[in-house]
């Protein structure tokens, strides 16, 4: 960081554009919390290990509650001329309280001091992250345990493909979302070691005791190394790469209400509140918040190629560029919290129409796997009972007919194996119900999946 703050180096003023160029407090004024946090941790050690007086480490610590308060209170004055949130709470310290305030930054840098506020201020901001995951997945839950009875077509290439349960779709989605939650609390646990005490790179000749911080901030162990303590953020790579993939995941899930929402697939109405009109089309009712979710993916997509371009030529151990680390974390873990809470809403709300999935069952053929699956099941190798299969598709198309249209003649005629109770198998219900294997759609495997993803749930809410 720079020396100009310290001054007695510099005979000149940092130029105005350099100064406004520089500043970054209107980003990072948001780490007031864990900024004194870390001071209070950080002078309590120092008067512990005999390196600051009682008298001073308390007037420090009742100065930076203080200081708390007025920020707290909205009444702080942000001076954009001290740079930063670090100098701005320091300067006010020593406004405050005198010259045992400046004694502070004993054994200190703003280089490990802005490390560790920021693995303070992202592990928290993971764990409120993955609070929001919990409350999409409690809202799946409920949908699917009350949607059990709804078929709805399955797809491949947006084409309908197979007969599932409208519950083990939106299983799927939790399955995603349960990733998602591992990836952010790995990622946690990851980061959750203290740079502090690490001063600008090479530690400090005072005996601190960088267990006691620490341990004082919640930190599993000090970093072990005092150059990688301040000059790596690989911590907001992975916690933002986690972002950026459940970003996706819920652009695809988003995906999927619009075209749900839609006259086309018709299998759902969302509530107005999760809707907008047009400024000239009266009838129209727009699925404008999954769409934003769909658009907002690229901020944090482009929040993880931000950090990724400002990393990767550094050397070691702190430079400037890592001022720019904030802003992308900052509107990643933003983004991706508003677009949690925005589709918990609007699936909450959500109506689904039985009748017209059902009736979308009908067309497309869904059930030609049951015919396969049908001869195979009775010796005949599933490669010539595909084939069998798709002449009756052909034959069915060229007729106007479903499958379970054709007559037992035709059927017969393709392959000596059919008998009447190949009608049985068409039978949309029937298909699902037969797909009773782990992971699968029937009844009993999807009301297992709802069980145990609530037991999951609980045990959270329970920890």
């Amino acid at each position: 960081m720079s020396d100009k703050a310290w001054g007695g180096r510099f005979e000149k003023e940092l130029d105005a554009i350099a100064a406004r160029f520089s500043a970054s407090v209107d980003v990072d004024g948001r780490l007031w919390p864990q900024d004194i946090d870390g001071s209070i941790a950080h002078v309590r050690m120092l008067a512990d290990r005999k390196i600051l007086s009682s008298d001073d480490a308390n007037e420090i610590v009742a100065g930076l509650q203080t200081i708390r308060a007025s920020i707290e209170r909205g009444d702080f004055d942000w001076d954009e001329s001290k740079e930063d949130v670090h100098m701005n709470i320091e300067a006010a310290l020593i406004s405050a309280i005198g010259e045992a305030g400046g004694r502070l930054h004993t054994g200190r840098s703003r280089n490990d001091q802005v490390a560790t506020d920021m693995r303070l201020w992202t592990r928290q901001a993971c764990e409120s992250v993955v609070a929001d995951i919990d409350a999409l997945l409690e809202v799946l839950v409920d949908k699917a345990d009350g949607h059990v009875d709804f078929l709805m077509p399955g797809y491949t290439h947006l084409q309908r493909a197979q007969p599932v349960r409208l519950a083990h779709h939106l299983l799927a989605w939790a399955e995603m979302l349960e990733r998602d939650r591992g990836r952010l609390v790995d990622a946690a646990k990851r980061m959750n070691e203290s740079p502090l005490g690490s001063a600008a790179l090479a530690g400090t000749t005072f005996p601190l005791d960088r267990e006691a911080t620490a341990k004082a901030l919640g930190f599993n162990r000090p970093m072990r190394n005092s150059l990688d303590a301040v000059g790596s953020r690989d911590f907001l790579l992975e916690s933002v790469s986690a972002l950026a993939i459940c970003s996706v995941h819920l652009s695809r899930i988003a995906e999927e209400l619009v075209l749900w929402s839609s006259q086309e697939f018709a299998f759902m109405q969302m509530s107005d509140a999760f809707t907008t009109g047009s400024s000239i089309m009266p009838q129209k009712k727009n699925p404008d918040m999954p769409e934003l979710v769909r658009g907002k993916t690229g901020r944090v997509v482009g929040s993880l190629v931000n950090l990724l371009v400002m990393l990767k030529g550094l050397p070691l151990a702190y430079n400037r560029d890592l001022q720019e680390d904030k802003a992308p974390a900052f509107e990643a873990f933003d983004t991706v919290h508003d677009c949690l809470a925005v589709l918990s809403g609007a699936i909450a709300s959500a109506r689904f129409d039985k009748e017209r999935m059902a009736a979308a069952l009908q067309a497309g053929f869904l059930d030609a796997t049951e015919v396969a699956d049908w001869l195979a099941s009775r010796g005949v190798p599933f490669r010539d009972a595909h084939h069998v299969a798709g002449k009756l598709v052909h034959q069915a198309i060229q007729e106007g007919r479903t499958l379970s249209e054709l007559p037992l003649e035709a059927y017969e005629a393709a392959h000596d194996a059919f008998d009447d109770t190949i009608f049985l198998a068409l039978d949309m219900e029937t298909a699902v119900e037969r797909r009773d294997v782990v992971g699968g759609p029937s009844r009993a495997r999807v009301t297992d999946a709802i069980a145990e993803l609530r037991g999951r749930l609980q045990a959270r809410r329970d920890a």
